[in-house]
Parts: structure tokens; C-alpha cells; sequence
């Protein structure tokens, strides 16, 4: 009886190893789960294209930071080992945070802004370095992101200051509040020393937009004095960081001041420029884009995506107001930022397990998509990042065409150009694989899947039709093989 146990043991492993092997290598991979992207799948002796002769765009950006990074002191240089992997992988820009020095010393990530023409050189807040590093480290950072022809984006917090003396302000009946900056008072550079009168209220007016933050030191850009040091004097605060080696400017919070200041500033200094304007009406940030003249982030679309993934798992959420809609050349599309992911909300960020499906949208639609490094270096997450990214600068060009929008799918066509042909993008959230008939411009050609998610060669007839599939919960981006 043993005898006979043994043998029907090995029966059953047999049995189970054909199972899996079939499983791996038959069907037509619909229901497979997303592969990793080191070797993408070339079926039936299809091949990719070389994406990195298309030139469809000239890169993403990456978002280089997250909350409380640490080691503390290092930041920069941990950056810094990361740029040519960046650079080999399509990034052409990162986003830094505000590089000045904070109230909160070594513990700042810069949203608490002290001393403008602090980066790391002064011994102030308890600290000579920032949180992320010294001001030699930082140039270097620059310098190393140059020779890799990659722009350096500042973070610029002007709508409000911490971490100076304490003095009375007659226009809040003389309440003591912290608006005495200067060099004994969290201003060790000696440069854009403030006072009460450079702070809502003054005797100008109580405040100059709605939405205060740190109303108490909320700084009034109708001071000359405030624009002067901000951006209008050749060692303004805004030469200093171009002189210094910065490329452009991410400007934080913009409810909190007017958009024409985003405006005098770029037109004084120039570079790339993208405001965050933290609202999901597309509408509001049309209006911030037309009164700024900069870019903003598309947080219309981050929501919708949010609404179309998690909350309500209704893409159709995907056909409504975005910012890329609009000024598709004025929106910096993004599925996370610092903020983000940090939010205990789950209704303000969008779900790991969908992360990629995100991506996906972003990496493949209009606008300038922007990473967040957490989701980069997520080991999940990287390879199959890196293959959208490529996809992004390869294939995602020309006119967009929506061929199929649902509750459970989404299908998108980029029509290309004479010499680039496009994608399809599907994306399916049902339960099941699913498929759908097509008419593209791509006849008696065969094509593939270049996520890797569907491991299969389709062939177009003569009118260009064919039937694109996606498997389950997942997406596939379709285009020529060779």
C-alpha cells in the first residue's frame, strides 16, 4: 500500500507540473497577471520597435522627494546616485523640494521657509545643513543632473513665512506674532530682512487671497518691497537659485496669492514652471493656467483617476473635466506626490493596487506626466514604470481618439504621425478579460502588446480592423510590431 501512495504522489506532481507549464507557456494570456518588464515578450517572433528612435516626447519628470525623508544631511546625495538611472530611463527633469533653510532646522523639508538664501551654509534652527544636505552637495546634485541633461526644478514657497522674533503688529491690535526676520532672528544671510509690515494685515490691505495659510505670517506681495527680494531685483531670492543653477520652478500653494505674481516672476527669470493649484474643478485651474501663464498640476485628472480606479471603479469617470482636456500643453499630469501619500484620506490618493492602471493613463495621454519617486523605486512597481515611461517617450503621440468608454472599460487611440505609429491603450477593470473590435490605421499588420500584459501577436486586415484584448483588472497598450 506505500508502493501504491508513492506512485499515485508522483502521478499527481507530474500532473501539476504540465498543469503549470501549460499555464505559462498556453492561451492567450488574457487572464495572465501583469509580467515583469525586464525582458518584454516578443511573440511568435515579433519584435518591439526601438522606442528610443521614435522620439514621440522628451522625457517625465520625477518628483525626488517624499515626506520626511531620511537619512537626515543626505538626501542630496542619495539623488545624486540616482541620476544616471534616471537619465538612461527617460527622465528629463526632477522636482526638488524648497531647498531653504526652514524653521524647523535639520527636521524641515522646507515648507516652513526662514531664510531665503539659506541652502545649507549658515548655522541657524539649531543646523549649518538643511534636512537634505549642504549647499556644496546640492550644487553638486546640479552640476551631476547637467552632464546628464537633466533640468533642476526648485520648490518655491512664497506664500508664507516661519521662524523669525517675535513683534507686535498694530494691525492686529498689537498681538505678538513671529515677523521680525534678520540676522539674530532666522535670518543669518543678512538678505530680505522682514518686519510686520511685509505680513497680512498691513496698511495696504488684511490679505490679498482667501485661502490663508500661516495667516499670521502670510506675506503680502503688494509690498514692493516683498517682490523686490522675491523677484525683481537682479539679487533677488529668484536670481539667486537661477545663478545658483536652477532650471525652474515649482510654486507651492498658489491659492494663497495672486497668479500674477507667478507670471512677473517666470517673466523675470524664465524657465519651467508648474504651480500647484490643489483643486479638482478643471475649470479653476483653466482659469489659474490663463491668469498665470505657467502650467499647473492636473489635479482634475489625478481625482478622476482616483474616482474611475478606486472609488467608484466606474471608468467613465475618465471622459469628464481634466486639465489635460483643455490645455493638454499646460497640464502636468501626476498619480502621487508627498502630499498624497501621505494623506490619511483614502479618497486623496490613489490605491497601490492600482497604481499601475494610473500610470498606464498618464503615460500614455497628453500632458507632461510627472513620477513620484516612492512609486520608482517601489520594486513592484519599477521595471513595469520604466517600460511605461518608454512607452510614453516612444509611442504616445498624435491626436487622441476615445473608441470605447464604460463602467469596466476604457479604450484610447494616439493616432501618431508619418513616422510614429501611436498606441491603443485598453483598460479593463472587470473581473474577466475582455476584448473589443477595432478599426485603426495599422492594416494587414500585426501587433503587440507593449506592456507585456498579454502575451500574443494580433494581426490587422486590410481596412485595419482587429480585435485588441486586455486581461482582467489590467491593461494592455497595443501598436506595430516588426
Amino acid at each position: 500500500m506505500l508502493l501504491k501512495s508513492k506512485k499515485i504522489n508522483f502521478v499527481w506532481l507530474c500532473c501539476l507540473a504540465i498543469f503549470a507549464f501549460s499555464c505559462s507557456e498556453g492561451g492567450d494570456g488574457d487572464s495572465s497577471p501583469q509580467n515583469d518588464q525586464e525582458s518584454p515578450n516578443t511573440p511568435g517572433g515579433v519584435s518591439r520597435l526601438n522606442l528610443s528612435q521614435l522620439n514621440a516626447n522628451d522625457g517625465v519628470m520625477m518628483q525626488a522627494f517624499y515626506w520626511d525623508v531620511e537619512p537626515k544631511g543626505e538626501w542630496y546625495n542619495i539623488i545624486s546616485s540616482k541620476i544616471e538611472d534616471w537619465k538612461s530611463n527617460g527622465i528629463n527633469r526632477i522636482w526638488l523640494p524648497p531647498p531653504s533653510k526652514g524653521q524647523s532646522g535639520f527636521n524641515s523639508m522646507g515648507y516652513d521657509p526662514s531664510d531665503y538664501f539659506d541652502l545649507g551654509e549658515f548655522e541657524q534652527h539649531g543646523t549649518i545643513e538643511t534636512r537634505f544636505g549642504s549647499k556644496a552637495e546640492l550644487k553638486s546634485l546640479i552640476d551631476l543632473s547637467h552632464q546628464n541633461n537633466i533640468e533642476v526644478i526648485a520648490d518655491i514657497v512664497m506664500g508664507h513665512n516661519s521662524g523669525g522674533g517675535k513683534q507686535e503688529n498694530p494691525f492686529r491690535g498689537g498681538e505678538e506674532v513671529y515677523t521680525l526676520f534678520n540676522e539674530m532672528n532666522g535670518n543669518a544671510s543678512g538678505k530680505f530682512n522682514r518686519t510686520n509690515e511685509h505680513f497680512h494685515p498691513n496698511d495696504i490691505h488684511d490679505n490679498d487671497e482667501e485661502a490663508l495659510f500661516f495667516a499670521e505670517t502670510d506675506l503680502c506681495h503688494d509690498q514692493p518691497y516683498v517682490r523686490e527680494w522675491l523677484w525683481e531685483r537682479n539679487d533677488s531670492f529668484a536670481e539667486f537659485l537661477k545663478d545658483f543653477g536652477f532650471d525652474g520652478w515649482r510654486f507651492d500653494y498658489v491659492k494663497s496669492f495672486n497668479p500674477k505674481y507667478v507670471k512677473a516672476w517666470n517673466d523675470k527669470v524664465g524657465g519651467f514652471s508648474v504651480g500647484e493649484n490643489f483643486d479638482g474643478n478643471g475649470q479653476v485651474l483653466k482659469k489659474w493656467v490663463e491668469d498665470s501663464g505657467s502650467p499647473a498640476f492636473d489635479f482634475a485628472c489625478f481625482y478622476k483617476l482616483d474616482e474611475a480606479l478606486d472609488r467608484h471603479q466606474d471608468l467613465t469617470f475618465l471622459d469628464r473635466d481634466m486639465l489635460r482636456k483643455i490645455y493638454p500643453e499646460q497640464a502636468v499630469t501626476f498619480t502621487a506626490n508627498h502630499d498624497t501619500e501621505k494623506d490619511e484620506n483614502p479618497n486623496n490618493r490613489i490605491s497601490l493596487a492600482n497604481k499601475l492602471l494610473a500610470y498606464a493613463y498618464i503615460l500614455t495621454h497628453d500632458g507632461y506626466p510627472c513620477i513620484f519617486i516612492s512609486d520608482y523605486d517601489n520594486t513592484v512597481l519599477n521595471k513595469k514604470l520604466q517600460n511605461l515611461i518608454a512607452i510614453y517617450n516612444g509611442l504616445a503621440t498624435g491626436a487622441i481618439k476615445t473608441l470605447k468608454v464604460s463602467e469596466k472599460e476604457y479604450i484610447m487611440q494616439r493616432e501618431g504621425t508619418t513616422t510614429n505609429p501611436g498606441l491603443i491603450l485598453y483598460m479593463n477593470i472587470d473581473r474577466r478579460a475582455n476584448s473589443f473590435e477595432v478599426t485603426s490605421k495599422w492594416k494587414n499588420a500585426q501587433l503587440l502588446d507593449y506592456s507585456g500584459n498579454v502575451n500574443e501577436v494580433l494581426n490587422t486586415d486590410a481596412n485595419g480592423v482587429t480585435t485588441i484584448k486586455a486581461p482582467a483588472n489590467s491593461f494592455a497598450i497595443w501598436s506595430l510590431g516588426e
